[in-house]
This record gives C-alpha cells, sequence and structure tokens, in this order.
C-alpha cells in the first residue's frame, strides 16, 4: 500500500514536527512518522534562548507552553569559580519578555498538535525501513513499519530527516561530513524539588561546567557537564557530587529534594553535515550538532525547520544550508572550544561571550523572514 505526500518528514521531535507545522501550515500535504510513542520524554538540555522563545511565539504556540506550566527565566546567573557571580536581566525584544525551558513530553507535543492541526498526517511508533528511489536515483519516499509489523510506503517528492545524531535519513544517502568537531562533553542531570532558583543559572570552574534551569511541574533540573574521561574516572554519583561542589552550587542542590533518576550523556563530537540532495534534505541534530554545553540544540531544531522551510518554499535548497552554516559556524567553534574544558577562567567568560554574540545573530536573521507566510495555510508548494 502507498501513500503520496508532498513532504515526508522523518523523526517528530523538536525540529521535524516543527518543519512538518510549517509546511503543513503552508499548504503542503505532509507525513510525520517518529519511531517514539506520542508525548514521550528524551535526553535533553531543556533551555530554550531567545531565537527559540521567538520562533514558538512567532509560531503562535508560546501561549500553549506557558498554558501548561513552563515557568518564565526572567533572569540568568553566572557563577565562575574566581570571582563574584554575574546576574543579567531577559529584556523584553522583539516580542520575547523570558526564557523558558520546557521538559520534552510537554514542547514536542506541542508541536506535534500544531503538525497535526495543520494537516500533517502525523504517525508514532513508526519507523523507516529503507528510503525509496524512483529510476535516476532521487529519494522518492520511503518504506515504514509500524509497531504492529504493518508496512507502507509513503511517497514524497522530499524526504526530511529530522531523525537524530544517528540519522538513518544521513546514512541511506550517504551525507558527507562538511566539519568534524573534537570536543565532547559528558553530562549528567537530576531534577529536584524545591530547589530555588530565579532563573537560568550557569556556573563554571576549571575543567568543569554546571547549571540550573527551572521547568515544568515545579521541578529544577540540574545537570554538571566535564571531560569523558574525567567523568568515567569518577563514576556517576561521585561526579555529580565533585562537578557540584568545584562550581559552588552543591549545597543548594543538596538541601532540595531529588525527583528523579541521575540522566546521563556520555558525550558525542559535534559535526555538519551536507544537508540536501537529490529528493531529500536534513534538519536539528540530524544535520547539524554540536556539544549540548551551551544548551543551544533545541533552538537549533526551531531555527533550522524555519530555514529549511523557507527554502522549500521560496529559494534552492542549497541557500538553506548556506544560511544555516553561516548562522552556525561561530557558535560552533565556541561550543567546540568551551566543551574542550581546556580554558582558563578568563577564557571561559570571553568564549560565553562569543556565544551571546552569535545568539543575537541569528536573532536578527530570523525576524527578517516572512512570518506572516507561515502562519497562513494555503499558499501551496
Amino acid at each position: 500500500m502507498s501513500t503520496t505526500y508532498d513532504i515526508l518528514v522523518v523523526g517528530g521531535r523538536v525540529a521535524g514536527a516543527s518543519t512538518a507545522m510549517l509546511l503543513a501550515r503552508a499548504g503542503a500535504r505532509v507525513a510525520l512518522v517518529e519511531r517514539s510513542a506520542y508525548g514521550s520524554d528524551t535526553v535533553s538540555t531543556h533551555g530554550l534562548m531567545r531565537a527559540g522563545v521567538l520562533q514558538l511565539s512567532r509560531w503562535g504556540l508560546l501561549d500553549t507552553l506557558t498554558a501548561a506550566g513552563t515557568p518564565p527565566i526572567r533572569e540568568t546567573t553566572f557563577h565562575y569559580s574566581d570571582r563574584e557571580a554575574q546576574q543579567i536581566t531577559i529584556r523584553a525584544k522583539g516580542g520575547v519578555g523570558a526564557l523558558y525551558a520546557p521538559r520534552r513530553q510537554v514542547l514536542d507535543r506541542i508541536l506535534v498538535d500544531a503538525a497535526a492541526d495543520a494537516g500533517a498526517d502525523v504517525r508514532h511508533r513508526t519507523a523507516v525501513t529503507t528510503l525509496l528511489r524512483d529510476e535516476s536515483g532521487r529519494v522518492a519516499g520511503a518504506r515504514v513499519q509500524d509497531r504492529a509489523g504493518r508496512t507502507a510506503d509513503l511517497l514524497a517528492s522530499l524526504t526530511i530527516g529530522a531523525d537524530g545524531i544517528r540519522s538513518a535519513v544521513a546514512s541511506a544517502v550517504d551525507a558527507s561530513v562538511v566539519r568534524r568537531g573534537e570536543s565532547r562533553s559528558a553530562i549528567l542531570y537530576r531534577y529536584y524539588a524545591g530547589l530555588r532558583t530565579a532563573g537560568y543559572e550557569w556556573a563554571y570552574a576549571p575543567g568543569a561546567g554546571a547549571g540550573f534551569l527551572p521547568t515544568n511541574e515545579e521541578l529544577t533540573c540540574v545537570f554538571v557537564a566535564t571531560t569523558p574521561a574525567r567523568m568515567q574516572a569518577l563514576g556517576r554519583e561521585e561526579a555529580f557530587a565533585t562537578l557540584l561542589t568545584e562550581t559552588g552550587l552543591a549545597e543548594r542542590v543538596f538541601s532540595a529534594e531529588p525527583a528523579s533518576r541521575l540522566h546521563g550523556w556520555a558525550g558525542a563530537a559535534g559535526f555538519i553535515r551536507q544537508s540536501w540532495g537529490p529528493g531529500w534534505a536534513l534538519v536539528g541534530d540530524a544535520g547539524y550538532y554540536k556539544d549540548p554545553i551551551t544548551t543551544h540544540g533545541m533552538t537549533d531544531g526551531l531555527r533550522d525547520a524555519e530555514l529549511l522551510t523557507d527554502a522549500i518554499l521560496r529559494s534552492p535548497l542549497a541557500q538553506y544550508q548556506a544560511t544555516r552554516d553561516q548562522l552556525s559556524h561561530r557558535f560552533f567553534d565556541a561550543t567546540e572550544s568551551v566543551a574542550s574544558y581546556a580554558w582558563s577562567m578568563d577564557e571561559v567568560r570571553l568564549l560565553l561571550r562569543e556565544v551571546s554574540s552569535a545568539m543575537g545573530d541569528e536573532v536578527e536573521h530570523l525576524q527578517s523572514l516572512p512570518s506572516a507566510l507561515l502562519q497562513a495555510p494555503g499558499a501551496g508548494l
């Protein structure tokens, strides 16, 4: 059995669900397939930066996020082991009055529901088994299988891989790596109840990072980060306590109530892949992944969903990659340096200023995109 669409999106998390929603709003016939269950959690850094909040606001979804109990974050505090903390107020600008750190079962569900409301055919617990190709070798869709073992051919003019850093779509089309990083963080995180924090808090000490992110259900996500070698040498619980102590956050954390088990990420080197070809494109971590220490992965996914949609509707796909890379290279370089943990305290402060500057560039670009087109269905392809 086969069904024909304009667009097939493989992967229904932040980048994939956003892309499916935007294209469906523009009048495309879209199928969205996702391996996991609807509303399921996943490993995440949680934090949305200004560009990510801007996207949700422009798409009309920010009110839904706040109605789900996601607390507004109106200040950020930077803790350094060699000097006093620095507190920065999140100023209202460009329609963004606060930042947010939603749980993934909240954000992903909002985006998937928005895609379905726009007319996308959403299929959870469905995996791609193989890509389909036409006589010329161009990608022409995919064969999928659900949990019951039923298969179907989903034919499409464009197949978009939004299926993460180990993307099956990227592997099937042999997408080349344009840039490859070397640094990687090992990260541990746990949720706590009763941990008082006014907003985002980031902490740095030689060879260590940590932070607080207030999230849904009145919980705070507490993370620590260091090199994989040091994390492995210490062991999970010892590393969590040691790194919190080094960064000066331990006393506050251990006076609060743990509300989850300890989650972990062993780390992976960043990369920028070739992200388009005959009948295919990549978005989100499938095409561009950088270390999570700068807490920008979800924002990247929301940003690149709109960059890709804009290119599909208005310009060659090559323009999507060119714009994405232009907005990403400086951020990628700074993140690589932070994730090396080889910096001095003066150096990490300079790197964080570089990260902030790169964030400003992407906000400026996103504000220039035609939001009216992306909010109104029926434009067609």
